[in-house]
């Protein structure tokens, strides 16, 4: 009788738990990809990289990576209206994302950003750049970083150094590493010149287009190799919390494992993990900020 009991309270209880997991996993979508033009977008999950899709939802911790041609799109939209756009060869993290917030990493490539409400957060390695409500056109690659704050008002930081607010007269920021930000009213002609062309013109929303329709279930490619996540192990500590208990599974393959121990010096953070026996002090993995595969 007690395990007749114990049968009807599991079953019950199914019911529950699984709305609290269809809960939890909308809790995790944050936008939607509502247009992608000459480019397959990857988007590394987990440790996944899923072939990216129009319509596809979007959840925080992804990385997205566009294609190199030229006219490389990749439009995503969020919750509040804000409308960002990648350009060709970009990488993007979805670090942090709330109704009232968000913070975006930009580690190579274009972007271009238009919000209307909400405190928006673009970081690349070399600067920041902060706004609650405008439009702002950001290009980062190795040593260097430009931003031009299109419409409203922004904050561009960088380490060391007092935030600057966007004016008449500043509106174009440009630094290289190891060098101070110079500050410009209107963007340089390499800027322009090397600008994807639909970052021209304002961004119309696409978001109604997949309105009441079922979000497409993004097929895996492969798991993520080391060359494909190698800047993102050895950028900010703050941006890259998480990532070794996140990629920890792929050091079961023995390329990742040998290309982990080959860079080691430049990844302190996993010493513990690929050498648990070692006792040369604890781990930085923190707790992963994002969901894992």
């Amino acid at each position: 009788m007690q395990s007749v009991d114990v049968r009807i309270r599991c079953f019950c209880l199914l019911p529950a738990l699984a709305l609290l997991v269809s809960l939890y996993a909308h809790a995790q979508e944050v936008g939607t990809i509502t247009l992608l033009s000459d480019t397959q977008l990857g988007v590394i999950r987990g440790y996944s990289v899923l072939k990216g899709l129009e319509g596809m939802r979007l959840r925080q911790g992804d990385i997205l990576v566009t294609g190199p041609a030229a006219t490389a799109q990749a439009q995503l939209e969020f919750p509040g209206g804000a409308i960002l756009e990648l350009g060709p060869s970009s990488q993007l993290l979805i670090f942090s994302h709330t109704p009232s917030a968000a913070e975006l990493v930009l580690l190579t490539g274009w972007l271009k950003g238009e919000t209307t409400s909400g405190v928006y957060r673009y970081a690349t390695p070399l600067m920041t750049v902060t706004t609650k409500g405008g439009n702002v056109l950001l290009h980062a690659q190795g040593d260097a970083a430009e931003v031009f704050v299109e419409k409203g008002v922004a904050t561009v930081s960088t380490a060391g150094a007092a935030p600057v607010a966007s004016s008449a007269d500043k509106l174009f920021f440009a630094r290289k590493a190891g060098k101070p930000m110079p500050v410009a009213g209107r963007p340089s002609q390499e800027f322009v010149a090397a600008m994807p062309v639909s970052f021209r013109d304002f961004l119309p929303s696409r978001l109604s287009k997949f309105e009441g329709r079922k979000a497409p279930e993004p097929k895996s490619d492969h798991d993520v190799s080391y060359a494909e996540i190698e800047r993102w192990l050895t950028i900010s500590p703050a941006w890259r919390r998480g990532f070794v208990e996140r990629f920890k599974p792929r050091l079961q393959d023995t390329a990742f494992r040998e290309a982990i121990a080959s860079h080691i010096t430049a990844l302190p953070d996993w010493e513990a993990v690929l050498h648990p026996d070692h006792k040369t002090g604890p781990a930085t993995a923190g707790k992963s900020n994002s969901p894992s595969r």
